[in-house]
């Protein structure tokens, strides 16, 4: 047993005697209490710094306080190697625990982030990991994603990528549900039109024509053969349907209508099968997804039935908020009476007569589609919106209700859902994420039969959904169930049950909710349903699909339920064989996808090996880095390098530009390639330690805090080893003397400075009756400080009496200044204190004079400006309406006054003297010459529009006579407003007009804005436009009263103004171009160039490169703009949203896209058929206005939807 260990006493230090207080003297023989301890004490000239005082600056001397600490990477090692110790011998002096109350230096990334002789947080923990430190070289190497990722897991079913835009026909393709047969006998996948496997042998029968086979590799058949055998029998979790959407010529960046997209894709195939020779194949889609529909017509006179069946593929609903889809299917078959203005015409009667019109359900297909008519046409807008109304649909649906005439569906309702030959499970549901119609995602959800579980399809993310609907109490009966028993006449006992809560799924993001009715496993074992089925309500569902759950009956048609063809026996997923040429290409991905697994598996590796390597050797190095005593051989380097090269094996590496070579690619495709190709690790690199290298290539003394202490060997081994260069490779013998030297000045400074504000301080006091001296208050406020602002390294601090404090002592006619707040009184002593810092410094005393010459003017400034406001409020009042409105345009008030002209500039000048008379300076006097031009004559004609501008401005011929008596004013322009028009004495000259308005630089024009119906001007039109009064912008003091809210009756001249239309000022130059003008009105009224025409006096400036000046436009001139249509059909088909309205018009009207047109689904049933836009015709087909469907001119209603066109 180890002897005891006894704790051992500390030494007791040395301290201050009671009261006595610590000053920097004290530390004098301490020289390693800072790094820059021996400034003003060992040292007080630059002659005096030794090597010593270097190397303390950067704290590598040897009394340095900063300690060496321990490697904890290296003692981790030797924990984890063990060691091998003998248990039964005695405890190593390594182990023995020496106590002591002096507590060793803590090492934590804090306390030793500026210590040069810590070497432990460095990012050494990045490697210590072997998986984490794996993990972040893979992903830094570009090894690639694992192709064992993007496998197939099982039974699950894949998805379909997206390529750009074409998630509509991806949802549609994997929501196609199955019959009974595909229910019991279905296996893999969840895409349910995949899963119809007499849908799915029908097209894998499909074989083209002898002539054509190298065609139909092209053709959507073979593209949906190739898609169906990827589904059945890929490698991979998803597909790329490309070639499908090229084969249909779709265009991947436009969204489509996934419901359009369906009717003509299944018109398409519909047409394909049936050239096909077998008569099962050619009826494939009218057997499986085709119902009949009747519209009858009763007259309420005669009883005349007309009817007019027709087939769907889908029954549509409208939408209504919260309603369920029972109550729409209750809608759609309500009868409609038409009566009034929109009675009948039947034919029997010969006469309009009230009646009776509603639809019946004739025959229902296997499969069912709900279309639910999720977007509605704004006719406020003009466009398709979303609708946000929530549709509440069931897991189970009895179509016997629903089924047939009224009369015989009204007994089906009291029956038991057991007894229906029509009983619809839910398989499917089509999503549509996004608030708007015109953007947005389709995502769709579909119950996989095999697998018994919910799928959740977004393209090529397919996940896993536990339940569509929660698993409720059994004995809880939902709202809508027990409406529906008390429909049904069930009397069973009422239970008091809490109302059941809206329950969100949380396997997806949908808006899908469990409203009521308990939960029914989703089975296909003919187990009946029970009476209550659950409800589900969201706001996204925008296609239901149902399947009937049993098809009791095998010929085509009996009491309404289409059955199953009898030649096309049940036949289940593994026994359809898809064609040869389809499992070729599907063969192909496969080997493909087993290849891409191969070449992974080998280069992860070699990556591996690699890592291992060089993982060993970066922690062999960091490992032994540390220095054991202050005289090893050592190399300085920054933190900041030491963490770069720990860390470039697991960055992003940077490889190196070859001019005369291709760029380096990574090893990830080819084995060959990875040995040819250099690995990023094997090439040599480079890490600069400039951030501790001062501007002369030395150790900057001022980063001291950035810098590390490894050993000689270490930086030679990451050279040799590692192959990384850390340079420049300096030692502790490079601590830069220049800058050391100028860092000893401020330190000196600093510590001088401190001295001497403290011996200011203590002699700075003095007496109200003792002499002193005055000095600048901000100077010394500034000067007291410890780091003073005006203090510039390596240059004296300025004076006292500098330039920008001399004015706060001293007066400009040299003597003491009258402002006692800017200077404070010092004592003699403290005026020594600074004299001797400043010995020119010749400061007032306290017992001087204020300067006389300044009081004199202090008092004589106050009188002045007395009567300065005084005068200034008498003007105001004497020419108050000139104060008022003279520049605000308001010609108005001043019809049949006598008026003057005056400069504008000087009634500004005017009216900010009057506001501040005491700050500004008062005008000298009203001049009107440059109105008046050589020859005695006007140089304007204030009845043209235009003339007058804003240099002059129309005054009362009073306010003139007072501005004659109080300044110098002249000549006078007399004018008189009389019913609109200025009379005037003085003639105008024709000449000088023109020249004046066309002298200039820079000037104003009026752009007019006309309106779609506003002729377009000729100069025959053109008539000058007379003068309007022109709104200027207030520069007055506003004021506020009742009257401008209040209505009022306009002149008849200011509400001609609306007839020229909307007006905008514009600035242009003499050397402007059109096109310059066009570009300007562009920005600023959001007409694009291309749409503008410009005229001036009925001219049209076409001419794009003449100027301002050569096309005669004067000052204040006024052009017209007339905006031109755009053509829509040289607008791009892409769907961006413009809600922002031009230039203060409507809101543009949305471009609808060309939809289906030009792709194969738009025109022409077979695959090789000349687009209908390249074929000649002898009139141009019909869009529905529904459906979008092209139909011939000579059709009444669209052969898809059966909506009546506009045509017939």
């Amino acid at each position: 047993m180890p002897p005891k260990r006894t704790r051992r006493s500390s030494p007791t230090h040395p301290g201050l005697s009671a009261g006595e207080r610590l000053k920097r003297t004290k530390l004098t023989g301490n020289v390693a209490y800072s790094a820059w301890g021996w400034v003003g004490t060992d040292v007080v000239d630059v002659s005096g710094i030794a090597q010593v005082h270097r190397l303390a600056t950067c704290g590598f001397s040897k009394n340095s306080t900063q300690p060496i600490c321990r490697n904890k990477y290296s003692e981790r090692q030797k924990i984890l190697s063990g060691g091998g110790r003998n248990c039964n011998s005695g405890p190593s002096e390594e182990e023995v625990i020496v106590i002591s109350d002096d507590e060793g230096p803590v090492c934590n990334n804090k306390a030793c982030k500026q210590n040069p002789y810590c070497l432990n947080h460095l990012g050494q923990d990045k490697w210590e990991g072997d998986d984490k430190s794996y993990e972040a070289y893979v992903k830094s190497h570009d090894l690639g994603s694992d192709p064992k990722l993007e496998s197939r897991d099982g039974l699950t079913p894949i998805g379909l990528k997206n390529l750009g835009a074409t998630c509509y026909a991806n949802a549609y393709l994997q929501v196609r549900e199955p019959t009974l047969d595909t229910l019991i006998l279905c296996h893999g996948g969840v895409q349910v039109w995949f899963q119809d496997l007499l849908f799915r042998k029908g097209v894998y029968q499909c074989q083209p024509a002898q002539d054509t086979a190298h065609a139909f590799e092209d053709s959507p058949i073979f593209q949906l053969q190739v898609t169906f055998a990827a589904m059945q029998y890929s490698s991979l979790n998803a597909f790329n349907p490309v070639k499908l959407v090229e084969s249909l010529r779709l265009r991947a960046t436009e969204q489509q209508d996934a419901q359009e997209f369906s009717k003509l894709f299944m018109a398409h195939l519909d047409t394909e099968f049936k050239k096909q020779q077998d008569p099962d194949l050619q009826s494939l889609i009218a057997n499986q997804f085709e119902g009949k529909q009747v519209y009858n017509t009763v007259c309420q006179n005669c009883q005349r039935r007309s009817e007019r069946d027709s087939d769907f593929l889908e029954i549509e609903l409208n939408l209504e908020n919260s309603a369920t889809l029972e109550e729409r299917l209750d809608a759609l078959l309500e009868p409609e009476f038409l009566s009034g203005d929109n009675k009948y015409l039947c034919q029997q009667c010969n006469s309009l007569q009230n009646a009776k019109r509603y639809t019946e359900l004739r025959e229902l297909p296997p499969v069912l589609h709900f279309s639910l008519l999720r977007f509605v046409y704004d006719v406020t807008t003009m466009e398709r919106k979303k609708s946000k109304q929530s549709i509440l649909f069931p897991t189970f649906i009895d179509m016997d209700r629903f089924l047939g005439p009224a009369e015989t569906r009204r007994p089906r309702r009291k029956r038991l859902a057991k007894e229906s030959q029509n009983l619809y499970e839910l398989r499917g549901v089509l999503l549509h994420k996004g608030a708007s119609a015109y953007h947005g995602h389709y995502e769709a959800q579909v119950f996989d039969v095999q697998n018994q579980s919910w799928y959740q399809f977004n393209d090529e993310k397919v996940t896993r959904i536990d339940s569509l609907v929660s698993k409720l109490d059994v004995a809880k009966k939902g709202t809508r169930g027990a409406k529906d028993k008390k429909k049904n006449g069930n009397t069973a006992p009422k239970l008091r049950v809490p109302p059941k809560k809206r329950q969100r799924i949380e396997d997806s993001d949908n808006e899908v909710e469990i409203v009521g009715g308990p939960s029914q496993s989703q089975k296909a074992d003919g187990s009946e349903p029970a009476e209550g089925s659950d409800h589900i309500a969201s706001k996204d569902a925008y296609m239901l699909v149902y399947a009937r759950m049993c098809d009791k009956v095998t010929s085509p048609v009996h009491d309404g339920v289409k059955g199953v063809a009898q030649s096309l026996p049940r036949t289940s997923s593994s026994e359809l064989s898809p064609p040869p040429r389809a499992m070729e290409v599907v063969k192909s991905l496969n080997d493909a996808h087993m290849k891409a697994c191969e070449e992974f598996k080998y280069r992860e590796a070699e990556t591996r090996a690699r890592f291992n390597k060089i993982r060993q050797t970066v922690m062999d190095i960091y490992r032994g880095w540390n220095l054991s005593s202050r005289e090893e051989e050592c190399v300085i380097v920054s933190r900041q390098s030491l963490e770069s090269w720990i860390s470039r094996h697991l960055a992003k590496p940077v490889m190196p530009n070859k001019s005369n070579g291709t760029p380096h690619e990574d090893a990830g495709h080819a084995k060959s390639d990875t040995a040819s190709s250099p690995t990023p690790d094997s090439l040599e690199s480079s890490i600069h330690i400039s951030d501790v290298v001062c501007s002369h290539g030395k150790l900057d003394p001022d980063k001291a805090g950035d810098m590390k202490v490894i050993r000689a060997g270490a930086h030679a081994r990451i050279a040799e080893e590692d192959s990384c260069l850390l340079m420049p490779k300096l030692t502790p013998a490079d601590v830069c003397s220049i800058c050391v030297e100028h860092m000893f000045k401020e330190k000196l400074y600093q510590a001088e400075h401190s001295r001497l504000v403290s011996c200011f301080d203590e002699v700075s006091v003095v007496a109200e009756d003792e002499d002193g001296y005055f000095v600048s208050k901000a100077w010394l406020k500034d000067w007291r400080l410890a780091k003073p602002k005006m203090h510039i390294e390596g240059a004296l601090d300025p004076s006292p009496d500098s330039e920008e404090y001399l004015n706060d002592v001293v007066c400009e006619h040299g003597n003491l200044a009258t402002n006692v707040a800017l200077r404070r009184r010092i004592s003699v002593e403290a005026y020594y204190v600074l004299r001797d810092l400043f010995p020119n410094w010749k400061p007032p005393s306290t017992s001087a004079e204020p300067c006389p010459v300044c009081e004199a003017l202090l008092h004589m400034s106050k009188e002045d400006k007395r009567e300065v406001r005084k005068q200034a409020e008498e003007e105001k009042a004497r020419l108050k309406h000139m104060h008022d409105n003279a520049l605000n345009g308001n010609t108005a008030l001043l019809e049949d006054i006598p008026c003057a002209i005056v400069p504008s500039q000087f009634v500004r000048t005017w009216r900010q003297w009057v506001t501040r008379p005491s700050e500004l300076m008062r005008p000298e006097g009203v001049d009107n010459s440059q109105f008046i031009c050589e020859h005695g004559q006007l140089t304007f004609d204030p009845n043209i529009s235009g003339d007058l501008d804003s240099s002059m401005t129309i005054i009362k011929s009073t306010d003139w006579d007072a501005l004659a008596e109080l300044y110098s004013a002249g000549p006078l322009i007399a004018l008189i407003n009389t019913s609109g028009k200025f009379t005037h004495e003085l003639a105008v000259c024709l000449d000088c007009r023109l020249q004046r308005r066309t002298s200039f630089d820079m000037t104003e024009i009026t752009v007019r804005v006309l309106g779609s119906t506003d002729p377009i001007p000729t100069a025959e039109t053109y008539t000058e436009e007379p003068m309007q009064p022109t709104k200027q912008v207030q520069t007055t003091l506003l004021t506020y009263s009742k009257k401008k809210s209040e209505g009022y009756r306009k002149s008849k001249r200011i509400r001609q103004v609306r007839a020229y239309g909307k007006r905008r000022k514009i600035t242009i130059t003499k050397a402007m171009t059109v096109k310059d003008l066009k570009v300007m009105l562009s920005d600023e009224l959001g007409v694009p160039v291309m749409s503008q025409r410009l005229f001036h006096r009925g001219q049209e400036l076409d001419d794009s490169s003449a100027t301002m000046f050569s096309l005669g436009i004067l000052s204040n001139d006024v052009l017209d703009l007339k905006e031109e249509s755009e053509n829509i059909d040289l607008l791009s088909d892409t769907d961006i949203e413009v809600d922002v309205p031009t230039s203060g018009g409507p809101k543009r009207k949305r471009a609808e896209g060309q939809a289906f047109g030009g792709t194969l689904l738009g025109g022409g049933s077979s695959f090789n058929s000349v687009p209908p836009s390249s074929s000649p015709s002898a009139a141009d087909p019909v869009a529905c206005p529904a459906c979008t469907y092209e139909n011939a001119p000579a059709d009444a209603a669209c052969l898809m939807c059966e909506t009546p066109l506009s045509n017939a």
